[in-house]
């Protein structure tokens, strides 16, 4: 950071500078805290899925996450909406939001966010479906080049009973949905 503030011209050592460089590093780590993180253990423990039940599907809409583009090293920060189709065990529903923000404090891109999102669920419990919608806002995209300012992503990870158009068609509603 010392060198980039030289490089575009300005003095590291003045005023309201001279701290900046160890500000930013203290940001960075807590951006970058999901590296090295095992995001299947943020799965804690599991829960039996209910004798006799069947196994509908479980959604959890609008878990705010942030990330940063590893392109750029700019924010970018959105909505994950997580359903998955349990095969014989449930997931505690704050874990699904701890393994988006493990995830999403690395290094990323919004479309291999999604998919590793959706294989640790996947993985994690056996699951027989899972989807994965990231709507997120990239500041490389609002602030630089064509400086779109009001545009957003949408990705989408599916694994699965849940890769099927058909089979997925009522949570994109769900999704959609107001309350």
């Amino acid at each position: 950071m010392h060198d980039i503030l030289i490089a575009i011209g300005e003095d590291p050592s003045r005023g309201g500078l001279d701290r900046t460089p160890a500000r930013v590093a203290d940001a960075y780590e807590e951006f970058f805290s999901g590296l090295g993180v095992d995001a299947v253990s943020m799965l804690g423990d599991t829960f039996a899925v209910p004798e006799g039940a069947e196994a509908e599907p479980v959604l959890v809409r609008d878990i705010e996450f942030r990330s940063v583009c590893e392109h750029h090293l700019l924010p970018f920060t959105g909505v994950a909406h997580v359903a998955y189709v349990p095969s014989n065990r449930l997931i505690g529903l704050g874990r699904i939001a701890s393994v988006v923000d493990a995830l999403a404090s690395r290094p990323q891109l919004q479309e291999r966010l999604g998919d590793e999102i959706a294989s640790v669920i996947e993985d994690g419990v056996d699951a027989r479906g899972v989807l994965v919608v990231l709507d997120a806002q990239h500041d490389c995209v609002r602030t630089r080049g064509p400086r779109q300012t009001r545009s957003s992503t949408v990705t989408v990870s599916s694994r699965g009973t849940l890769s099927q158009p058909a089979e997925r068609a009522e949570l994109m509603s769900l999704i959609g949905a107001t309350t």
